[in-house]
């Protein structure tokens, strides 16, 4: 039958561009995914992440504890708040016995404690992070740690050594600042000494 044919035929071609269209896009995903920058990022990440698991934990179960046996604290640091607006089940001697009760029962509160935790998180992630890198370029004379200036005349934040800011192209020897014959002379210097060197067999 020629109608049935003809449809099979449709149908398997396509099928075919389908196909080619699957592996096309299943290529360049093997392409960008396979790429050594792209591993390296998600590697990294999987390490940060890992790597701040680990001193968030050890902030906030080894030395939050300690630090919460000072007498003036009395409880975990998490559990340091204030009552703003009292819920319906306030209890006026005791007050609320954990943050998890004042909020359940409706209460405002200004939980300072998790905010004090989170910015001692902060800075030991950030502590930490700082003497690995150092002890890495120590070990592999790598510069991952780069000291930085602000550029004169854009104000952004460029490396030390820079000869010209990556932001605005200007050249950090003091040389904008010369005034404009001293500039345009120095140019013609330089000009006819690139035409000398050209002439010279």
């Amino acid at each position: 039958m020629r109608g049935l044919d003809e449809s099979t035929e449709v149908f398997l071609r396509t099928g075919q561009k389908a196909q080619e269209q699957v592996r096309h896009a299943w290529d360049g995903f093997i392409n960008f995914a396979a790429r050594d920058n792209v591993l390296e990022v998600a590697l990294g990440l999987i390490i940060a992440n890992s790597f701040t698991k680990v001193v968030t934990s050890f902030v906030s179960d080894l030395i939050l504890p300690i630090v919460s046996l000072l007498p003036f604290l009395n409880r975990n640091m998490d559990e340091k708040f204030a009552v703003l607006s009292k819920g319906p089940n306030y209890d006026q001697q005791d007050g609320y016995n954990t943050l998890y009760q004042a909020r359940e029962d409706g209460a405002l509160v200004l939980a300072y404690g998790l905010f004090i935790e989170t910015v001692i998180n902060f800075l030991g992630v950030s502590l930490t992070l700082y003497a690995v890198g150092h002890l890495y370029m120590l070990l592999t004379h790598d510069k991952i740690i780069k000291p930085t200036v602000r550029c004169p005349y854009c104000k952004q934040y460029i490396g030390r050594s820079a000869l010209r800011c990556r932001h605005c192209s200007t050249w950090q020897d003091g040389r904008e600042d010369e005034p404009r014959s001293d500039r345009s002379s120095r140019g013609e210097l330089a000009d006819a000494e690139s035409s000398r060197a050209g002439e010279t067999p």
